[in-house]
């Protein structure tokens, strides 16, 4: 070996962090101004639900320090919390643009997270950056989940498979995902599903001849901080979710609720955003409607589980049970989240509506889609250097050659083309359920005069859909 071949092996390795550092920052940046173009100006500028709601009113009464770890619902907030806490010391007028912009920014930083954690199972870039954009281009986001922080622990379950499962380059890297992961269990309680996908971490890596690779302790260690944090962080949402109560009442669904409603919302929202239209479809055609391309696409899925190798295959398998499991929990858990989608027939079926469980189980399932379609597209594009986490050993790749090669490779890029078309479709900002306001800045600068003659009252602001108190003490504060 030349002398000069260590450090430019060391310096080639730094271009490369470069590069991939410089990617993310343009991936957050764009994924997040795209989130707060799509919601539009009256949607970003209306406080929704608990963010005007139970996390002011506690940030207000109890200070950050006795809130981030209060649980609410049965669980913990601690993303959502910290912003709210963030908004509240900022002017107040400005409360409901605040938080719509933190939380576009924190879907920039899950875009950036999935693109960078992605890069050992889907090979190509131009998959990674599509599958980056799943939390920002799903069509649902905007209607309910996207740019308010209520709704913020939809991402981190978007998110946790890739943490669970990331395998660490170095122990800086250790620690951002360690970090992450732990902002992101004690966001959301279902995050422990994926806790199994740890094992994907710990699990040795593989040689060029596909046996399995000597890993230097230090090397497997790297993944013990992300364990502890995701059992630190899942344990404390269990208890939470044990010792507190939850104020909806359980759900019965029937076989026919859960699977003819995944048909239509979490299945049908992944390619138009007015589920009442794919409703209408299925009522005016029948359920071939949408039973054909869920064949289809559960087909392709399963084919690229069968092409893939052992890390990529058990990301799909994770992915696809993870949405099927969160639209039943819901289901299972909110009685109010179940529109009898089993009996609902004929005109009725134009008149459902998208709801915020259908986003989230899109997310996994279309980041599924993403992933089976870089599986079957191949890794041509892979960088010869590697394919495991320390960038020296890649796994055995097989060609299948002639026709069917060709028709695997082609159905991968169909994929990804229908996903893109899709998304591109319906991009543009639309109706939300906080279209039609209400605004909260206007409402706080006409109060003005009345907090100024009496400083201590407090305002009643109008929220999508309550309302929230406000000290005028905030008001008069800055001004």
């Amino acid at each position: 070996m030349d002398e000069h071949d260590g450090p430019a092996r060391t310096a080639s390795r730094r271009r490369r962090a470069v590069v991939q550092a410089l990617a993310a920052v343009l991936v957050a940046l764009a994924a997040a101004a795209l989130a707060w173009w799509r919601l539009g100006p009256v949607t970003r500028a209306t406080t929704l639900a608990e963010d005007g709601g139970i996390f002011l009113r506690e940030q207000l009464a109890y200070g950050a320090g006795d809130t981030l770890l209060r649980p609410y619902a049965g669980y913990l907030h601690l993303v959502p919390r910290l912003l709210v806490d963030l908004a509240v010391h900022r002017p107040v007028e400005q409360y409901a643009l605040t938080l719509s912009a933190s939380a576009c920014a924190v879907v920039g930083v899950v875009a950036a997270s999935l693109f960078l954690l992605s890069r050992d199972v889907v090979r190509p870039w131009p998959f990674r950056l599509v599958l980056a954009a799943v939390p920002v281009v799903l069509p649902l986001a905007p209607v309910e989940i996207s740019g308010n922080v209520a709704n913020l622990h939809w991402y981190a379950m978007a998110l946790v498979p890739w943490l669970f499962s990331y395998r660490a380059r170095t122990w800086w890297g250790s620690g951002v995902v360690a970090l992450l992961t732990l902002a992101a269990t004690l966001t959301e309680l279902q995050t422990v599903l994926f806790l199994p996908l740890l094992a994907l971490a710990w699990w040795p890596a593989r040689d060029l001849t596909g046996r399995r690779a000597a890993a230097g302790e230090r090397d497997r260690l790297r993944a013990l901080p992300v364990t502890v944090a995701a059992v630190l962080g899942g344990t404390l949402q269990v208890v939470a979710a044990l010792t507190t109560e939850r104020l909806s009442r359980p759900g019965d669904p029937s076989v026919g609720d859960v699977v003819r409603g995944y048909l239509l919302l979490p299945f049908g929202g992944l390619w138009d955003r007015d589920v009442a239209a794919v409703g209408a479809a299925v009522a005016r055609h029948g359920w071939w409607v949408v039973l054909l391309p869920a064949a289809g696409i559960g087909v392709a899925v399963l084919a690229a589980v069968l092409v893939a190798g052992w890390r990529t295959r058990w990301t799909i398998v994770a992915l696809v049970l993870g949405a099927a499991g969160v639209w039943t929990a819901a289901l299972v858990a909110n009685r109010s989240a179940n529109g009898r989608w089993g009996s609902v027939t004929g005109a009725a079926l134009a008149a459902i509506g998208p709801n915020r469980y259908a986003a989230a189980a899109g997310m996994l399932l279309l980041s599924a889609v993403v992933v089976a379609a870089a599986a079957l597209a191949g890794d041509r594009w892979a960088p010869r250097h590697g394919g495991d986490p320390t960038g020296r050993r890649r796994r055995r790749t097989t060609r299948t050659g002639g026709a069917v090669h060709v028709l695997r490779v082609g159905l991968g890029w169909c994929l990804v083309a229908l996903v893109v078309t899709t998304a591109v479709a319906n991009a543009a900002p639309a109706r939300t359920n906080r279209s039609d306001g209400p605004e909260w800045a206007p409402q706080v600068a006409s109060s003005v005069g009345v907090c100024r003659a009496d400083p201590a009252a407090v305002l009643e602001v109008r929220t999508a859909p309550w309302s929230a108190q406000v000290p005028c003490a905030l008001v008069v504060r800055d001004r």
